[in-house]
């Protein structure tokens, strides 16, 4: 038998020579598809090069050439079956068709749809890297919030159309029909799902009202931390203690909230307690010498108050107001820190004692001595 007549046999309703080029056509695409996967996106980057805002090509095909390599391999798969005497159009499929030529089919087209999505889904997060850098050229806060949220939704919208593809192409759902069924079924849908609806209309009152960014420090509900992303239906804050706290968006909203980071300057406020020892000229050089040293600090505020405040029978009470102009925490430790080494350098320099937590004798007026008092328990600093 000649190499003319092995090619022209028939087999299966196809001839040898049409499986072998079908055969050949699913091998280079397998072979080839990475390499033409970096081709095509070469192509689309260089339509692309000069909104990318400094994203290199190497990121752009690090993100498409995996799954563009399967888009790329099922499409070479439908050529391949275009040279057989195969059905391949879905409207060709009837039910007398063998079944394993149907599930085939769907197969493949359950491929080229996941592929297509993860395209989709990639192209997302490089748009998101794009905005990303032009973010981190702004001033505002404001990109570092939405960016994510976006990226988000996107991904969401993305995977929705990509289910409603499946169930029409795949499965012949008639989509339409299904939607418009929803709009009785999704009143049912809405009343199970209110509070999750509520948390993600309180998301897009966030973004419109924008009581706080990303990055701010705010306290709300009893609970403080950095905010360090806004979702669909919550906002993740991180405590001074490092832990995760996960707030739903409504009670962002509807609860009293402090945006710590838009404070001009955060308060020191505390006593001086000190003995009774301690004389009136000790007190007037002590309040004196305080409200100088606390001054000198840059980050302080003009309006320090140094005040003798109280006469009680465990202490004579100096009351210490001053404003620290700062949003770090840190800054902030580090100036009450040193303001405390000052005022108890003030206090010796003077002469001056702190009271301690014992009992306290207090003399009288006719000379008889009270005792058994009980003190108060009043913090040095």
């Amino acid at each position: 038998m000649t190499l003319q007549e092995i090619l022209h046999y028939r087999l299966l309703g196809n001839n040898v020579g049409a499986y072998l080029t079908c055969a050949g056509i699913l091998l280079f695409g397998y072979a080839f598809r990475r390499l033409l996967s970096r081709l095509l996106s070469r192509l689309v980057f260089r339509f692309i090069r000069k909104r990318t805002e400094g994203v290199s090509e190497a990121q752009f095909q690090a993100l498409l050439i995996q799954p563009m390599s399967i888009v790329v391999f099922f499409a070479t798969i439908y050529l391949a079956f275009q040279v057989l005497d195969y059905p391949v159009s879905s409207s060709e499929l009837t039910k007398h068709e063998p079944w394993p030529k149907v599930a085939l089919f769907r197969l493949y087209q359950v491929g080229l749809i996941v592929g297509i999505t993860w395209i989709g889904l990639r192209l997302v997060d490089f748009l998101t890297l794009v905005f990303r850098r032009r973010a981190e050229a702004s001033t505002s806060r404001l990109n570092n919030q939405l960016i994510p949220f976006a990226k988000d939704l996107l991904k969401v919208l993305v995977l929705t159309l990509a289910f409603l593809a499946l169930l029409g192409r795949v499965f012949g759902v008639n989509v339409t029909a299904l939607i418009g069924g929803l709009g009785i079924g999704g009143l049912a849908v809405a009343f199970a799902a209110k509070e999750s609806l509520e948390n993600l209309i309180a998301s897009f009152t966030i973004f419109l009202d924008r009581p706080f960014a990303v990055g701010d420090l705010v306290d709300v509900g009893g609970v403080t931390g950095t905010v360090e992303k806004v979702g669909f239906r919550s906002t993740r804050l991180r405590t001074a203690e490092k832990s995760y706290v996960t707030v739903p968006n409504k009670s962002m909203i509807d609860k009293p909230l402090d945006n710590l980071s838009l404070r001009t300057a955060r308060r020191v406020n505390f006593t001086l307690a000190l003995s009774h020892t301690t004389t009136s000229q000790q007190l007037h050089q002590i309040v004196r010498e305080g409200k100088r040293l606390i001054g000198e600090n840059p980050l302080v505020t003009q309006d320090v108050q140094i005040q003798f405040a109280a006469l009680t029978p465990a202490a004579k009470e100096v009351t210490v107001q001053y404003f620290v102009e700062t949003t770090s925490y840190d800054e902030y430790l580090a100036v009450k820190e040193e303001m405390n080494y000052r005022l108890i350098e003030a206090v010796e320099r003077a002469g001056g004692s702190f009271a301690s937590s014992g009992t306290t004798v207090v003399q009288l007026g006719h000379g008889g001595p009270l005792e058994g008092l009980n003190p108060v328990n009043t913090p040095l600093l």
